[in-house]
This record gives structure tokens, sequence and C-alpha cells, in this order.
């Protein structure tokens, strides 16, 4: 791969596709219109690159915006070779990937431009869930290319040239770039629309790993490898790494490997790809604790669901479910955050996990790891909403709160001693995971060291698992 500071439209593409694999389409395809002496101006390719190629073997189809053409702005006849490109990827069931770098609409053609943007808006939402689509940015995508970037499933950002933006920074009341450059890759990322940020050579390498691990289409399934990992393996360290579970989901995967995607983003729920005996598999994990590679803590979270972390995963979730990949969660919550701010969204963002968890019919594994408190461990794919297969480590707590709390409430007015005495009753009774085990909520208590042959075994048993649902046309979450 080329490590240019800057490379062009068609560099970028036969650095992300496989050596000499790149077919061009539409080479000649260039703008009609002559309105404002455009027939004096030159716009080859009508400053868009259009093919396909192939990613380790595996079909993709490929636009490149031109910033060199026209300044790589969307015209009528640029937006037709996109829209092509996605007729094609649907024909043959292949993901789609732009690479963004524009000035956005092409002013001379106004009208026809913007019927342009419909016309990709269209074939981006007819795609959705039938493709994977993925965009990644490394000049300016404004207004109407930041709506096309969202529109996709994965977006990537180059970290220093790249801008993402509907209202540059300087329309924005009160503010101005100097201030707070709200179209900069690390805010985007932050307030999560962006999943990764990197150089341009590092967003070229993780999208073609992202392609090798998920399917190419709905029906298709290309996303197995080969297993050379013991599918046994104890997990002797994951103990220590329960509190952030970015590191445990890499201990549980195949050769500790691990996509995480949105890491700046509500670091406090973690998302991402794992394998697990060669299978592509959607990890959805609670974090307590964000660490260091000493295992020390650097940020603490208190451990309840928030408004940025329930839309980080329920959208995770409803892309896997799409794309029939399998979840996995680990579970570790004692209900909501509680701030004002927080209050505004929460139940709005807590009910939409819980309809893409109870929604999905992948088949779905569910580990307690700690705290699963509430209505807030319901959301957290739990067997009351729909997970196939529960397990819990011994000493997990799975209840409605806090047994001294519960104990309080119950026996208020009594003397410490009793509320003590009870507490600890009602920890037995109505908090452990045995007490949930006799219910029938938990299939299995495991150890923490055991969590990988579990997952990998569960899995494997729900392989082939059908289930049927009632007809409708959609869900309205």
């Amino acid at each position: 791969m080329s490590s240019t500071a800057q490379l062009s439209a068609r560099e970028r593409i036969t650095s992300l596709l496989d050596d000499n694999s790149f077919v061009e389409v539409g080479a000649f395809v260039t703008k009609r219109s002559t309105d404002f002496n455009l027939q004096q101006k030159d716009a080859p390719a009508d400053g868009v690159i259009t093919g396909y190629g192939v990613i380790n073997g595996n079909l993709v189809y490929v636009y490149s915006q031109d910033a060199t053409s026209m300044g790589g702005s969307v015209g009528e006849m640029h937006a037709r070779k996109i829209v092509n490109i996605y007729d094609l990827a649907l024909k043959v069931g292949a993901p789609v990937i732009g690479l963004i770098d524009s000035t956005g609409m092409r002013l001379q053609e106004a009208t026809d431009a913007l019927n342009g943007f419909g016309e990709i808006y269209l074939k981006q939402t007819m795609a959705s869930g039938i493709i994977p689509q993925i965009a990644a940015i490394f000049g300016n995508a404004g207004g109407g290319l930041a709506v096309m970037a969202s529109l996709s499933d994965f977006s990537f950002m180059e970290s220093k040239n790249a801008k993402l933006f509907v209202n540059a920074p300087n329309a924005l009341a009160a503010n101005y770039k100097e201030k707070c450059d709200t179209a900069a890759a690390a805010y985007q990322a932050k307030n999560g629309l962006i999943d990764f940020v990197g150089s341009e050579e590092d967003v070229l390498t993780q999208i073609r790993e992202l392609v090798a691990i998920l399917p190419t289409n709905n029906e298709d399934d290309a996303s197995y490898d080969e297993c050379d990992d013991d599918l046994n393996r104890q997990l002797n360290q994951i103990k220590g790494e329960l509190s952030d579970t970015s590191k445990a989901l890499k201990d549980i995967s195949d050769d500790r490997y691990f996509f995480e995607v949105k890491p700046e983003y509500a670091k406090e729920m973690v998302t991402g790809f794992i394998r697990l005996n060669g299978m592509t598999i959607g990890a959805v994990a609670n974090r307590t604790e964000l660490t260091d590679d000493a295992g020390k803590a650097t940020t603490k979270f208190d451990g309840g669901l928030t408004t940025a972390g329930c839309e980080k995963a329920s959208s995770f979730v409803s892309f896997c479910d799409a794309f029939n990949i399998p979840l996995l969660t680990l579970t570790n919550v004692n209900g909501y955050k509680a701030t004002v701010e927080e209050e505004k969204t929460i139940a709005k963002a807590s009910a939409k996990l819980t309809y893409a968890f109870a929604n999905a019919t992948v088949p779905k594994v569910t580990v307690i790891i700690g705290k699963a408190f509430g209505s807030a461990y319901i959301s957290m794919n739990s067997k009351h909403i729909g997970a196939d297969m529960v397990f819990a480590i011994p000493d997990a707590q799975i209840g409605m709160m806090e047994s001294q709390l519960a104990a309080q409430i119950i026996y208020d007015g009594e003397s410490a001693e009793i509320v003590k005495e009870k507490a600890s009753e009602y920890e037995k009774l109505q908090s452990s995971a045995e007490a949930a085990a006799k219910r029938g909520y938990v299939d299995s208590i495991i150890e923490a060291e055991a969590i990988r042959q579990h997952a990998i075994y569960s899995f494997e048993m729900l392989f082939t698992k059908r289930e049927n649902r009632p007809a409708k046309k959609h869900g309205t979450k």
C-alpha cells in the first residue's frame, strides 16, 4: 500500500483493492450541462472514478471522488455513475465503498444536482440491510455528502484533512472553527458519527479488514475463516479484564482478534466484531473502567446505561441482525445513569436498545459478568426479551437492585441489624445467579475462565436457528 501523505482518487482505489484488480466503469462519462460556461470546463470522469475489484478475493464496488476534477462536485452525471455502481452491487450482492472528497453540490447544475443527491439517497436506502455500505472521508464532506456518509453502515475519516459537516463551524451561532472545529474527525468520532479515525493509509487498511470479516450481503455469507486457536482455551486473565470489556472480548476471541466499532463514542458501551471458531460474531458489552496496557484504570464509569451507549449498541445490533451476524453480550449494568440531561432522552434510547435486541432473530448469547439490575438489565439482551442462551459467572448479581437498598425499603424503620440480616437473605433468595438459574432466567452458571468455550459451543448449537415472527411491514423503533 502506498504511504503517500495525500493520495489521488485513483491511488486510493488501487491502494484499497488487491493488486491489479480494479476495473473502471464509466470512465468516459462526463457532464451534459452547458449552463454558466460549463462546456469550457474540463471534468474528467465527471469528478468521480467508479468500478469494481476485490479485497482479499471478495468482490466490492467502489466510487472515489476526484477533487482535482471540478472539486469532485456532485452533478447529474456524477450522481448517475454512483447510482449505477449501486445497481450493479445490488444485482450481484457485493459491498459498496465510497471514498469521499468533494466540494459538495455542483451549483451550475442546481436542480439536476439535487435530483442526483436524491437518487443516491434512494439507492442507499434500498441497499440498506442487503449489502454492506462503507464510506471513507478524505477531504470535504459537507451538506448532502454528510447525509451520504451517515446513510452508510460504517464511516471512516482521515484524521488531518477530512471534514464532515452539515453546517460549517463558522456558520453555527456563537461558534467558529478555532473555538470548536465541529467538522473535525476527532469531534465527529467523539459524538458517534464516525467509526474509525486514522491516517489515510490506516483508514484504507481498516476498510480492508472490515470487508474481510463482514458477509458480502444479507444472504451469502463469506465471513468465516479457519480457526487455529484452541476452542477450549481457558481465559486465565479474564477476571482482571471484566471491568474493561474491550480487553475481555479480545481474550475471548480467536487469536485475540477484536475490531472495535466507534471506540471514541460512549466508551461505557463496547461494540465490535470478534471471531469464535472462525465465525464473525457481533459483540456488545457494558464497561465500568477504561484501563491502560498495564491494567491500571484511567477512566471509571458508574455502570449505568446512557443515552449514547444505548444508541451506539442499538444501531450495531440492528446491523448484525440484518446481515445474520450472531450476537454475544457481556452484561454488567446497575441501572440507568441518573442526571437531568439523561432523563430527557434515556427512556427513548433504552427502548430502542430493548427493541433492537428483542427484534433480532440471529443467535443471541448473553453472559452476565457482574451486576444485572432492574429494567436496564432486561434491555441488555436478557432471557426475558429473547436471548437464546444466558450464562452467569458465580458472583453475578441479578435482580431488582442492590440487596442492601432493597432491604432498607422493605424493612423501613427496622434496626440496622435486621436490615443487614434481611439484605443477606434477599441477596441469596432474589439477587444471586443461583436464584435466577433456579427460575430458568439463567441457563448455566459458569466460571469466567470458561466463557470462550461455552460461547463457542452455544453458537455452534444455534447455527441453524430459525425463528418465525408475526407478519408485518416493519417495526416503528
